[in-house]
């Protein structure tokens, strides 16, 4: 049985379909079980057997409990982050505090979704997973914190670091964007900070193919290592030429009917209350090595992405 927390949010809803697809077994939770609230986690959990479970049939006993649980859940909102801090801590650090704690005294393993804004952004060279943590702003530095309690508190985890997310449910870059050149003539995208657009789908793939090659293992040597991975799409970009590629593939594929001018800025000439990061890609070579992960192209995965009849501007 799969503990699906965030089940409800844009990248919980997508592994929540992939699931499904896999006819694996789970139960999703979002805001109706309350993360910062300990007895709240251990409540649910034990509702679940007598839920899920005919109790008078034989059922192996290791089938009768939370295997893995999947936190899909986090305060991700950069800026008001700012302005919310007490709130940002407790679901990004006490938060993945609690969901740790109730993996480990069950005896489940957790996939814990964390970012890039763990980084202070000053890099050159893509990020890999032993790298210093420096949160930057309010998010990473709750993230961060998240982060090293779930370090502390158990062994059996996957902690996946991801950046510029984007997927079918929900608000993201992709759907802001198409909507913004649908309403207006020109728009400004600053062009001096780097990453690697991240699709949902690909994530959720790679989320659900760690859990598959951790029960696949024979034995604690086969056993992919746990810890710290980084997960987006292979390249990299600025949001300036993501966003000419958003601008391609929607005329494309009719998402954009508008003829719209992009033009390239600063951040300077962008301020936002939270700083973003000049340079956020993630090095992948652990978990393709660790896993044997083929990882698209951001630009193949946005083509995808686009032409794919659930695309919905919101």
């Amino acid at each position: 049985m799969i503990w699906l927390i965030g089940c409800k949010g844009m990248l919980g809803s997508e592994v929540t379909k992939q699931l499904k697809e896999k006819n694996l077994e789970f139960v999703g939770t979002d805001k109706e079980v309350d993360i910062t609230n300990p007895d709240a986690l251990e409540s649910f959990e034990k509702s679940v057997i007598t839920s899920f479970y005919d109790l008078d049939k034989v059922i192996p006993e290791d089938k009768k409990k939370i295997n893995w649980i999947i936190n899909c859940s986090a305060y991700t909102n950069v800026d008001k982050a700012e302005d919310e801090p007490e709130l940002a801590e407790k679901l990004n650090t006490e938060g993945a505090l609690n969901i740790a704690r109730i993996a480990r005294k069950i005896g489940a393993k957790l996939i814990h979704i964390s970012t890039d804004y763990v980084f202070n952004g000053e890099g050159k060279t893509p990020y890999t997973e032993d790298m210093p943590k420096e949160g930057l702003g309010v998010y990473g530095r709750t993230k961060a914190a998240g982060e090293d309690l779930i370090e502390k508190e158990m062994v059996q985890y996957y902690i996946i670091r991801t950046a510029w997310l984007y997927g079918f449910d929900g608000r993201n870059f992709v759907y802001t964007i198409t909507n913004a050149m649908n309403t207006h003539d020109g728009i400004k995208v600053v062009n001096d900070q780097r990453g690697t657009p991240t699709c949902a789908v690909d994530l959720a793939k790679a989320i659900i193919t760690l859990m598959e090659k951790n029960d696949g293992a024979k034995d604690i040597i086969s056993t992919p290592t746990y810890g710290i991975y980084h997960f987006t799409n292979e390249g990299e970009t600025t949001w300036y030429d993501f966003t000419k590629a958003i601008y391609k593939y929607g005329k494309k594929y009719k998402r954009i009917t508008n003829n719209c001018t992009i033009t390239p800025c600063t951040s300077d000439e962008y301020p936002t209350k939270a700083r973003r990061p000049a340079y956020s890609v993630l090095s992948k070579e652990k978990i393709k090595s660790e896993f044997g992960l083929k990882i698209p192209e951001w630009e193949k995965s946005l083509k995808m992405f686009m032409k794919d009849k659930r695309f919905l501007v919101k």
